[in-house]
């Protein structure tokens, strides 16, 4: 089976094939008191040339004896990555340093505290918005109120809603009997934005500025060549 796959050291968008992956199970199948359970692992090796690091990935499930066989549930009663220690990705040093250290907290722990993780998705994301746009305030509402004409309706609806999901975290509501919980794939869609908006706001930049920069020295290398002949 082949499966489309990012690599978490060098960020390297691939397709894994059978010859970059390996899945094996290990039982627990004595009468204990938690139930049988079955762990899945998941070893995958980048194939790009110049990483090759190993990636490993384990699943918890639900084990029962079905049919003369042992089989697991697709119920995930926990899931853990161990190599690396967390799915953050690896951006360019020229990211200000404050912002890729709540990002990759933010990864760190979007398993075992997912409220957590979005709480610093929300911290990062202000420290995106002061740092890439210069708008600071006293709220993140109204920082992000403050680039509403500077971005498009659709980033800026995802961006609020990384606030307002991060603002469980960050706030007890009124009523403390009140529990609103974050599942881990719910802070995963924040760090996604996160990622996106690192991208489109640092890196593409900087991508455009090495270009444009190339074609001003490759005029002036021309002009100075036009003065040395003449």
């Amino acid at each position: 089976m082949a499966f489309k796959w990012s690599c978490s050291y060098c960020s390297h968008d691939t397709t894994i094939v059978e010859e970059n992956y390996r899945q094996q199970h290990v039982d627990m199948n004595i009468n204990n008191k938690y139930g049988l359970r079955r762990l899945n692992i998941l070893w995958i090796v980048c194939p790009n040339p110049e990483c090759q690091k190993t990636t490993l990935n384990v699943v918890l499930n639900t084990l029962e004896w079905r049919q003369g066989a042992w089989t697991d549930h697709d119920d995930r009663l926990g899931k853990w990555r161990l190599l690396p220690k967390s799915n953050s990705k690896v951006f360019p040093s020229y990211i200000p340093e404050p912002i890729i250290q709540d990002y990759e907290e933010a990864c760190a722990v979007v398993e075992a505290s997912p409220k957590a993780s979005a709480t610093l998705s929300r911290r990062c994301l202000q420290g995106l918005i002061r740092d890439f746009w210069k708008v600071s305030k006293s709220r993140l509402v109204d920082e992000i109120e403050g680039i509403k004409d500077k971005v498009d309706p659709l980033t800026w609806s995802a961006i609020d809603a990384v606030r307002k999901v991060g603002n469980i975290g960050a706030h007890m509501e009124k009523d403390i009997n009140l529990i609103i919980e974050v599942e881990p794939q719910e802070a995963s869609l924040l760090i996604n934005l996160i990622e996106l908006l690192i991208k489109e706001w640092y890196i593409q930049r900087h991508e455009r500025e090495v270009q444009l920069n190339a074609i001003i020295e490759l005029s002036k290398g021309k002009d100075d060549a036009k003065k040395v002949k003449a």
